[in-house]
């Protein structure tokens, strides 16, 4: 190989070696530097506890909601459902299942006599879904609830 194709071959090497360690300090840059936007919802790799399940959750498909005002230490839960009058829950309940956190509510009201939810919480997507079984006219229906 003649002198200039050697000085070529290193010059090209020289820039090729440069070109890659500039690509990998920008690119530890951006990833060091890129935070991820606040959306008020919780990420999946969050611990999730019966904080999560406070506050008022809506059913799509009907505008039933599910107000979470408190959730003990124990999982009872402080809650009331509305249908789209104001209903009490006789039992609510928040367990963990595993690192799965679950929610039941059961309604003892007008129409409702013993109508249940059974919810589990998804992190991902920071909506409860599940069964919901209409007792009077022993039906279940899947459901999902999303955090207004």
């Amino acid at each position: 190989m003649t002198t200039i194709g050697r000085r070529w071959c290193g010059t090209v090497v020289a820039c090729l070696v440069a070109l890659a360690l500039t690509s990998i300090v920008a690119g530890t840059a951006v990833a060091q530097s890129a935070a991820p936007a606040a959306t008020g919802k919780a990420s999946p790799s969050a611990t999730v506890g019966f904080d999560t399940l406070k506050g008022t959750w809506v059913r799509p498909d009907g505008g039933y909601r599910i107000v979470i005002g408190s959730v003990g230490a124990d999982g009872r839960i402080g809650a009331t459902y509305y249908n789209p009058s104001q209903l009490p829950f006789a039992k609510a309940q928040a367990s963990m299942n595993g690192a799965q956190l679950r929610a039941s509510f059961e309604l003892r009201a007008g129409g409702y006599d013993g109508s249940t939810y059974d919810l589990t919480y998804d992190p991902a997507s920071d909506r409860l879904s599940g069964v919901y079984f209409q007792a009077v006219i022993k039906q279940k229906f899947d459901v999902v609830f999303a955090r207004k």
